[in-house]
């Protein structure tokens, strides 16, 4: 034995995890399950919102108008509502995902 050889007491009070259950597991997708749907209804909440702010705006003649900028508009306010919504969005998802965790009588979870 080397001279520098260190001792430790032995770890006494852990034990072994099995992992998570049947229920908790299917709880967490349940779980996942809201946050995704509630994120969804959040999106489409915030993609009307956009869409009904960008009607006034018109383009140019030249370089705007007709179905394909009418197509262009409702594409751009999907995907800007669905980046609001992934960087945390305007509270409309917490709120709903708050409500369907009570109706599924789940507690909310502190985070």
């Amino acid at each position: 034995m080397s001279a520098f050889s260190i001792t430790s007491p032995p770890i006494t009070g852990l034990t072994a995890s099995t992992g998570p259950t049947a229920s908790s597991a299917a709880e967490l997708l349940k779980r996942g399950k809201i946050k995704e749907t509630a994120d969804k209804f959040e999106s489409s909440f915030l993609s009307v919102m956009m869409q009904s702010m960008f009607e006034g705006v018109k383009t140019p003649e030249p370089f705007g108008g007709g179905q394909g900028e009418e197509m262009f508009k409702s594409l751009l306010t999907d995907a800007m509502a669905k980046e609001v919504t992934k960087s945390g969005g305007v509270g409309v998802s917490a709120t709903v995902q708050r409500e369907m965790l009570k109706m599924q009588g789940l507690q909310e979870v502190a985070q």
